[in-house]
């Protein structure tokens, strides 16, 4: 069976992405408007139309405007802007998120990609907050370190001009925009102290969740918390434990924050000191991968009922 999908912004650093792995693709049909006619509405209007699934990778505002386009037809959309996140009527594509999360996205016409920051977050509080280990009241911070392509091509075409810091913090006003999707869907009340900057590589990423003892619910020890997470991804195609928590000779000396780039999986860490007193969980992924791209393909291929792995080897 072959399903026919249409990208809308296929030119950007996602939609380019997202294009390279359907290239690979078994049961995928690319479909694409003339580049003279990639901005006529009309001309995209009538590819939605033709598609089974359109994948949008637009700017917040193109996408709002790209799904009032797709009204007409009857595509299913997957959104990979921040557009939507936390709208209740698109379904939030973390497949792994929690038990039902994946059957939603099967089953949904309106598909919103995580962010790629919040997929790390979230991969890591919302199984402590669900399993009772952390409170839904906790207050937590939540540092991460991303490569560059995550700000695109702007942010691509002043690096290669020279012109980006080797490494900054940005979002220093404490309201980035992926704060409404990690607080909503990790379950907490109050919002994360949310802490990104961009490092001097491509493409990788590193999220930490650093907790106290004492903010772990009961007499927690690192096998716990490893364990926790573990029984919540087994089974899972794209998430994997890192190195036992219990086991600290098999803790890397350094953790590379591109060590999975180029790649559609994600690997959670979680470290302690020697009395078992403070916690540092990790989640390493490629922004451009299971962050983004990778992810919209994921979330295409469960829509379509279709291997999780498809396009994504």
């Amino acid at each position: 069976m072959e399903f026919k999908v249409f990208i809308d912004g296929e030119a950007g650093t996602t939609g380019l992405k997202v294009a390279e792995r359907l290239q690979a693709h078994p049961h995928v049909q690319i479909l694409r408007v003339d580049e003279a006619e990639r901005k006529n509405a009309v001309a995209r209007a009538d590819m939605m139309a033709a598609s089974d699934l359109t994948i949008l990778c637009l700017p917040d505002e193109a996408a709002i405007e790209a799904v009032m386009l797709a009204q007409a037809s009857q595509t299913r959309l997957i959104d990979a802007s921040s557009a939507h996140r936390i709208d209740p009527d698109w379904v939030y594509g973390f497949a792994e998120l929690q038990p039902g999360q994946r059957d939603a996205i099967a089953n949904g016409k309106l598909i919103t990609n995580p962010g790629c920051y919040p997929t790390g977050f979230l991969a890591l509080a919302r199984p402590l907050i669900a399993s009772g280990l952390l409170a839904d009241t906790a207050l937590v911070c939540a540092p991460a370190v991303s490569g560059y392509s995550g700000g695109g091509k702007a942010m691509i075409a002043k690096h290669d001009a020279g012109d980006l810091h080797p490494a900054f913090s940005y979002g220093t006003n404490l309201q980035h925009k992926h704060l409404g999707e990690m607080t909503l869907y990790s379950g907490l009340k109050t919002p994360p102290i949310f802490m990104p900057s961009v490092g001097d590589f491509y493409a990788g990423m590193l999220v930490h969740l650093p907790l106290h003892a004492d903010q772990i619910e009961g007499s927690a020890t690192a096998a716990m918390i490893y364990d926790c997470l573990a029984d919540w991804y087994d089974g899972s195609a794209l998430v994997r434990m890192g190195a036992a928590a219990a086991n600290h000779a098999d803790v890397p000396p350094m953790l590379a924050a591109d060590a999975l780039a180029g790649r559609n999986d994600m690997e959670l860490f979680v470290f302690s000191d020697a009395t078992e007193q403070r916690f540092w969980l990790t989640a390493r992924l490629d922004n451009l991968g299971k962050g983004a791209s990778g992810a919209a393909v994921q979330n295409m291929n469960i829509a379509l009922g279709l291997d999780d792995h498809f396009g994504l080897s």
